[in-house]
Order: structure tokens, then C-alpha cells, then sequence
């Protein structure tokens, strides 16, 4: 029997509902013909019930277990050989070059994660030996319910970055798949599903629900089972979820990236000596995807009086061509942000010819001005677009900076003179986004141990946090003290022979010792 269509809860497939969707195919712009089912409120409470269950094992799997297991997951993800980026280019309209970096990008964090708990000393472990003899390290939360981005079918989605943290935290997940990619989501549960039996995790450790409704992210949001709430998507979706998880009897966390607009600041200097070439880069991190990533700089700041950069910028994107997005909702929603800008004031700067059902780049035009006077502005327009903001003096820069809300992002170019002359300008970023770059883009994100993907409201919640990185572990983690404690009672992260032979804060002082 073909499952496609189902929710996986645990080791079964379920199938309960009558409401079906479909994924819809950008390139050929038409539906695609497998059906998916809605979760009904039922299976919903069985798959959270079973994975609040499975928790209860899970939670005292050891490490290197753990690490195993996503291990084959980033096996088996890579078995599926070109099904999978098939399959998600169909839903996606996404290229397959971009979706087998994608693949890799999946795969690696899996392992990444791996490595993290194999080597052991990210649960923070501390150890004051006085009185009272006090110990503490960082222990698993709980059923984490995760909702899949639209963008990443594969590295924001069913085994991207939030599964990857939540397991190896010890946690168990619930998974909403994204409806826009369904069958991909499918595929990708399906090698969870068979990593978890072939290393021996408890059934429900891992499930997957269907959902193109919002009701159904909302029945699983108040689910009272449920211990945090990852979500990768718009700022609409991620306050809704936000407000839902507060008003619960028990509020419980939520870990939503909702995008910004990523400022890049072009100072003086350097758009004399690089403009041009500064111009053709932008254009190229702007359009990359069809502009559908939540780093893209969708707003720009420059002087008003460097012609040759201005120049470059409206000859590059009337050379260019637009792309198909992600879904007909999606597209709707940029060519609607487009023309909201207009009427706000906004004036064309320049465009790419139009292209039939696909997203056309902008460029629009403020000054700093009406920046000012009106915040709304500076709202993300998810697509191939960027508003210019002409500051023409200091004052106005650091005015503009001031403003904004909070950011994923915020660039500088400028040459040596440039950065030290606008000092307070890096002051004041470091306090509106998670990431400060200095003469870069911020399209791609690394996976490692110190990227930061987040920043203070509205760009996240909360903005001590990020979602890529090793350091996303901790989002689903609370520490504990052990106080007075004998030592057979210590988990053995905290016992004086240190078994484990990690690093921990021993007295005030890093160390492997044994204390």
C-alpha cells in the first residue's frame, strides 16, 4: 500500500482525515496529482502523546546512541539518491544544483550535531566543590513540535537544523510538514523513521503531520504535551504561534525566525573605488533564489550623490530576468509588498522586464526622510526586491540605523578609513541584528559552531538564540543543579573521576581533570 499521503506517527501511517491538499509544481505551473491528508485533531494528539512517551527513554539514550542515530539519518537522506531533490524541485521550482547543495547542507548538520555530542562538552557542565558542593548542566526539555520553512525543503524542513538540535539535545519531535513540499517531507520522515528502528530509538521519538491549514499548526501548538515550538516562516505565522503559546494554562517557549529585511550600509570610500563591481554583487546576492531567502537585503543605504554605483544598479537589473517562486501565494504576496511600497512613496529606481507568472526584481527608492517618517517601509517584501534609502550625511546614517527594527542581518562595505570613521555605526547594528558583516552579503549561511541566525524581535523570539549553528542546541535544553548530591546519584557528566573526559567549569577554571 502507498502511504504517501499519510501521517507517520511512530512506526505507523495514519490516514484518518477527509480534508486533502495538493503540492503545486512552479516551473510547469500546474498541481501535482498526489493527494496529502489533513492531521485531524486525533492524530495529532496521538503522535504528541506517543512522542511524550518516547521521551521518557529517549531523554537517557546515551550520547554516542544519539549521535548514531543521526547518523543514519544522514545515511539514509543520502541513499535516497536524486528521488530526493527530484521530488523537491517539482514542489519547489527550486534548481537541482541548489537543492543537491541543500542535500549536503542537510546531511552535514546531522553530522555536525553527531560530532557535537560524541565529543560531549556542550551540556555546559559546572562544578563548585564547597559548601554546598553544587553541580549543573544542561538536560532536554521535552516534545518539541517543529514547523517546516517554505523555502528549505530540505535544510529548514523535516531533518534540517531544528530536528537535528532538537534530537541531539535528547529531545523528541513532532514535525509539521510544510504544505508546499509534502511528498519531499514524506520521503525525508520516512528515512527518520527507519534510522530510529535500525539504531534502536523508542517508537515516537520522531513523527510527521500534514497540515496546509492553520488550524492544524494551531490544534498542535496548545497540544499540553508539548515543551517548546521551533518555526521557520513569515512573521504572520510566527506571532500567531507566538501569541497561541502564551495564552496556553502552561506557556511554553517559542523559537520562531520570521525574516528581516538585512540591511547593507554602503559607505563613501568604497563605493568611489568598488561601486561598480559593488553593484553587480549585490544584484546577484538580492536575486539569488528568486530573492525567497530570510537573509536577503531588502534594504540598502547609500549616498544619493554616487551616480556610478546608482547607474550600475538600474543597467544590472534591466538585464536581468526574474525566477519562479516557491508558491502562487507567495508570489501574490511579493507583487502585492511591491505595490505597497509604491503607494507609500516609493519611487522605481529600476526593474527587470516582467516574465509571465514569475516574481520580477525591483529596485525602489526612498529618502532618508520618508524612511523615517514611515517604519513600515522597512518591512520585508519576501521576494527579488530592495529599497534604497538615500542618507546623505552622518547624522542620517546613524538616524536610519537607530530605526530599525531588529535584524537576522546588518552589512557595511567601506574601505579601512570608511570603518574607522563610522565607528558608532557598528555600534549600533550590534544591537539590532544577530550577524554583522563587513564588506560581504548575507545570502549563505555557515553551519558551525559560531554562526548566530537570529536577532532581537521581530526578527526572532527570542533573541537569545539562533537556528543554524551547533549552538541551536540550546533552545531545547534548560539547566539543572545537582546540590549535595552523592556520587552514585550524578549523571556522569558531573562525577568527580570525569568518565566522560570532557571540559567543564571546575572551581571557576575549564578543565578535564578529575576533581
Amino acid at each position: 500500500m502507498n502511504h504517501t499521503g499519510s501521517q507517520i506517527i511512530g512506526n505507523s501511517f495514519s490516514a484518518e482525515g477527509d480534508h486533502t491538499f495538493q503540492a503545486f509544481d512552479p516551473q510547469r505551473q500546474e498541481w501535482l496529482p498526489q493527494t496529502f491528508r489533513e492531521a485531524t485533531p486525533g492524530e495529532i494528539d496521538q503522535a504528541v502523546n506517543l512522542a511524550a512517551q518516547a521521551f521518557e527513554q529517549y531523554k537517557k539514550v546515551p550520547a554516542k546512541q544519539r549521535a548514531a542515530f543521526l547518523l543514519a539519518i544522514a545515511d539514509g537522506i543520502a541513499a535516497l539518491g536524486d528521488e530526493l531533490p527530484q521530488t523537491a524541485s517539482a514542489e519547489s521550482g527550486l534548481p537541482l544544483a541548489r537543492l543537491h547543495g541543500e542535500r549536503d547542507r542537510t546531511t552535514g548538520q546531522l553530522r555536525l550535531f553527531a560530532n557535537l555530542i560524541t565529543e560531549g562538552s556542550w551540556v555546559n557542565a559546572r562544578i563548585d566543590k564547597a559548601t554546598p558542593d553544587v553541580r549543573q548542566m544542561q538536560i532536554p526539555v521535552g516534545v518539541i513540535g517543529i514547523f517546516g520553512a517554505s523555502n528549505f525543503p530540505l535544510a529548514f524542513s523535516v531533518a534540517g537544523g531544528d530536528t537535528a538540535a532538537a534530537l541531539a539535545a535528547g529531545c523528541t519531535v513532532v514535525f509539521k510538514a510544510h504544505p508546499a513540499h509534502p511528498h519531499t517531507s514524506h520521503l525525508v520522515a520516512g528515512v527518520i523513521r527507519t534510522a530510529a528502528n535500525n539504531t534502536g530509538m523508542p517508537e515516537g521519538v520522531f513523527s510527521l503531520l500534514h497540515g496546509a491549514t492553520v488550524e492544524t499548526g494551531q490544534q498542535l501548538a496548545v497540544h499540553p504535551r508539548l515543551s517548546a515550538i521551533a518555526f521557520t516562516g513569515s512573521f504572520r505565522g510566527g506571532k500567531a504561534l507566538y501569541e497561541t503559546a502564551t495564552r496556553r494554562a502552561v506557556p511554553i517557549p517559542v523559537y520562531a525566525e520570521m525574516g528581516s529585511v538585512n540591511p547593507v550600509f554602503f559607505l563613501p570610500g568604497i563605493l568611489k573605488e568598488k561601486g561598480e563591481a559593488l553593484a553587480t554583487q549585490f544584484l546577484q546576492s538580492l536575486t539569488m533564489g528568486v530573492g525567497q531567502f530570510c537573509t536577503n537585503p531588502g534594504v540598502f543605504v547609500a549616498p544619493a550623490e554616487d551616480n556610478t554605483f546608482i547607474t550600475a544598479l538600474q543597467n544590472g537589473i534591466g538585464n536581468m530576468t526574474g525566477g519562479f517562486m516557491l508558491t502562487p501565494s507567495i508570489l501574490t504576496a511579493y507583487n502585492s509588498g511591491i505595490s505597497g511600497l509604491q503607494q507609500a512613496g516609493a519611487q522605481l529606481l529600476g526593474k527587470a522586464a516582467d516574465k509571465g507568472q514569475q516574481a520580477t526584481p525591483y529596485l525602489l527608492q526612498v529618502s532618508a526622510a520618508q524612511a523615517l517618517e514611515d517604519p513600515s517601509l522597512c518591512h520585508e517584501v519576501f521576494g527579488p526586491s530592495s529599497l534604497h534609502i538615500r542618507a546623505d550625511s552622518k547624522e542620517e546614517l546613524y538616524k536610519l540605523a537607530n530605526g530599525l527594527e531588529g535584524q537576522l542581518t546588518a552589512t557595511v562595505h567601506g574601505t579601512e578609513e570608511d570603518l574607522r570613521e563610522h565607528a558608532e555605526l557598528i555600534n549600533i547594528l550590534r544591537e539590532k541584528a544577530g550577524r554583522i558583516i563587513i564588506n560581504g552579503f548575507p545570502t549563505g549561511v555557515a553551519v558551525n559552531h559560531a554562526m548566530v541566525h537570529g536577532g532581537p524581535w521581530p526578527a526572532t523570539t527570542p533573541a537569545a538564540g539562533t537556528s543554524v549553528g551547533t549552538a541551536a542546541i540550546y533552545r531545547f535544553c534548560r539547566p539543572v543543579c545537582f546540590q549535595d548530591f552523592p556520587a552514585y546519584l550524578l549523571p556522569p557528566e558531573l562525577q568527580d573521576e570525569n568518565p566522560m573526559g570532557i571540559w567543564r567549569l571546575l572551581n571557576g577554571n575549564f578543565s578535564k581533570d578529575a576533581c
